[in-house]
């Protein structure tokens, strides 16, 4: 529960630390009521007279910095939501960084020996120094003996100290704020604001531990262990603990300093191309996706590929999300409105209750005017953009898995374009999407329909005699449960436990007749032709 007098503290210091880096200021005051606007203006006067000249991008950074790394975490995370700030504000936002100094090593080291439950020297032969330092943890380059016996550099991410404990207390201010917002200024309620913290506490209990950033890295170096150009970090698993992470370092040129990579001699088309289909086929192939694929979370490796980073914001989609995805892009590439829109309908994402022909004739509004236009212009994120701004005339609920990657699609589409302005992201995402249809939804996938139909049946004829038995019990009660309907007295429960079929307690009778009858035609099928 939050405690009011702190969270009352914290509502004040937000807003004065808002007003005078000029961020209120940066709002249009027209159509505001006569409260908000007697409260717009004497923050106006609190403003600092150097902040005249900033964007509204660099006044929310200075002010969410001087707040404390929660708000900059709050920042970040609602970059991620376009469906709740608008996008222009979380493109503002994502551009936020942590400007965060670091914390002593010793108390580093500190936090390294509980953890991990031994001295720092005889884990790394030298921790070496700061690289990078975060709101919630920084980075050493580290260097270690390895199992084979050769000494290597490595990076060793350590959670800052009180971390949690600070950010409990910040989260509970947060969530008093939100239910104030939502209680007194029923505009704001259409931002959700109770609901955005209470998925940010969830967020960032995630990120502090850092076994749980380490399982990500694992699970994606799995999935992309035969893709081309593209490899995480492997994890160093000896020394990685809740509150340290030990990993590969990394011998590369950030993806944010595209002068050296070319001077380097790397292809800056084949990067542009390389990282969008990487991001797609994370995406559509395997529903599990790097979240914040931002630049400087890229590296490129001397040998040209992509080395992905930094894996504490990631994201899953479903199968149905999965189809979906690639339907509707497969759909606008080959200018299938109407099926695109059919899919809306059977994936449940737009009520029965709207008409397709419309939607469909909404989506044509969409897609039409890209076509034709120069490559460097057509976005495929801000096509999902439209897409989703569209369907909500259509009651078409927000799949916040969508809108998180829509934000990425849009991230990585950043990237590309630094590396060649005329990047075509059609052209780019047509093998990646074509392959996962001939895939997923061609005729190899049919056969896998039909081994699995092979399968079941198979596995029906494995327990055919314990169907028999639960209908030979079934018809001893049958006559009864015409006349007086389902009764279990001692005696039936007797017999059924005799017969081992205590699973007909829970009410499975019916899928056992219905179960024999698919087996019956299952069978007149594969031996009658």
């Amino acid at each position: 529960m939050a405690n009011p007098i702190r969270g009352t503290f914290a509502l004040a210091r937000a807003a004065f630390v808002m007003a005078r880096e000029g961020v209120i200021g940066t709002f249009p005051a027209e159509g505001m009521p006569p409260a908000a606007l007697f409260g717009y203006k004497v923050a106006r006067l609190f403003e600092r007279r150097s902040a005249a000249g900033r964007e509204r991008s660099d006044r929310l950074s200075r002010a969410l910095n001087r707040l404390g790394p929660s708000y900059v975490k709050l920042g970040q995370f609602l970059a991620t939501r376009p469906d709740i700030v608008g996008a222009d504000i979380a493109g503002e936002l994502g551009e936020l960084q942590d400007k965060v100094p670091p914390f002593p090593t010793e108390e580093a080291r500190q936090e390294i020996e509980v953890t991990l439950g031994r001295p720092v020297d005889e884990l790394f032969v030298d921790l070496g120094d700061v690289v990078g330092a975060a709101s919630i943890a920084q980075v050493y380059k580290a260097r270690i003996i390895g199992n084979d016996g050769i000494e290597r550099f490595a990076a060793v991410k350590v959670i800052r100290p009180h971390v949690r404990a600070q950010f409990r207390r910040e989260l509970d201010a947060f969530a008093f704020i939100a239910r104030f917002l939502e209680r007194f200024f029923p505009a704001a309620r259409r931002l959700r604001p109770v609901a955005v913290v209470e998925t940010l506490t969830q967020t960032t209990r995630i990120e502090m531990d850092l076994r749980l950033e380490a399982a990500a890295a694992s699970e994606m170096a799995e999935n992309t262990a035969g893709d081309p150009g593209f490899r995480v970090p492997s994890i160093d698993w000896e020394r990685t603990g809740r509150d340290v992470v030990t990993m590969e370092w990394i011998d590369g040129i950030k993806m944010s300093n595209v002068s050296a990579i070319i001077a380097a001699g790397h292809d800056a088309q084949r990067l542009a191309v390389n990282v969008v289909q990487s991001f797609l086929r994370h995406a559509m192939r395997d529903g599990f996706f790097h979240a914040d694929m931002h630049q400087g979370n890229l590296f490129v490796a001397p040998d040209g590929g992509i080395v992905a980073v930094d894996l504490g914001i990631v994201g899953r989609l479903s199968d149905e999300s999965k189809r979906f995805l690639a339907e509707i892009l497969y759909g606008f590439i080959k200018r299938d409105y109407r099926r695109v829109a059919e899919l809306h309908f059977e994936a449940g994402y737009v009520p029965r209750t709207q008409d397709v022909a419309s939607f469909a004739q909404a989506l044509r509004a969409i897609g039409e005017p890209i076509y034709g236009q120069p490559a460097e212009t057509i976005s495929m994120g801000h096509l999902l953009s439209l897409l989703f701004e569209v369907t909500e005339l259509f009651e078409m609920k927000t799949r916040p898995e969508l809108v998180l990657l829509q934000k990425t699609m849009v991230v990585v589409e950043g990237v590309a374009r630094t590396f060649d302005p005329k990047f075509n992201m059609w052209v780019a995402a047509e093998p990646v999407v074509s392959d996962y249809i001939l895939h997923e939804l061609g005729p190899a996938a049919k056969l896998r329909e039909a081994r699995d139909g092979v399968e079941a049946i198979l596995q029906i004829l494995r327990r055919a005699p314990d169907l028999a038995g639960g209908l030979t019990v079934l018809s001893k009660e049958l006559p009864d449960l015409i006349e007086n309907g389902i009764r279990l007295n001692d005696d039936t429960l007797k017999d059924l436990a005799t017969e081992k079929r205590a699973s007909i307690l829970s009410g499975r009778l019916a899928q056992w007749i219905i179960a024999i009858s698919l087996a019956t035609i299952a069978l007149s099928f594969v031996f009658g032709g």
